[in-house]
This record gives structure tokens, C-alpha cells and sequence, in this order.
């Protein structure tokens, strides 16, 4: 998941680049959810594993 965020942020970066806004942006909105979507399933795991441990 973390790997789409990536491609999106470059796509974003990309498309900004070269001045297309509104793809430009779509892309970065995409980027940023599937990042703090693989953040919260990140620390979601963490807690679980820390749990089983115990």
C-alpha cells in the first residue's frame, strides 16, 4: 500500500510539473489517503503484535 502511495505522490509530482492542476491534484489527494490509510494499518499491527507478545 505504501508503494501506491508512492507512485501516486510521483504521478502528483509529475503531473504538477508539467502543469496539468487538476490531475496534479486528484493524484496528491489519492497519495495522501493511502498514505495515512498504511500509517493507521501500520500502527494497527504494531498494537497487535505487542499484545500477542505480552
Amino acid at each position: 500500500m505504501l508503494y501506491y502511495a508512492l507512485v501516486f505522490l510521483v504521478v502528483a509530482l509529475i503531473a504538477g510539473v508539467l502543469g496539468f492542476g487538476g490531475i496534479a491534484g486528484a493524484s496528491a489527494s489519492i497519495a495522501q489517503v493511502l498514505f495515512f490509510l498504511f500509517l493507521v494499518l501500520f500502527v494497527v499491527s504494531l498494537v497487535m503484535r505487542l499484545m500477542r507478545r505480552a
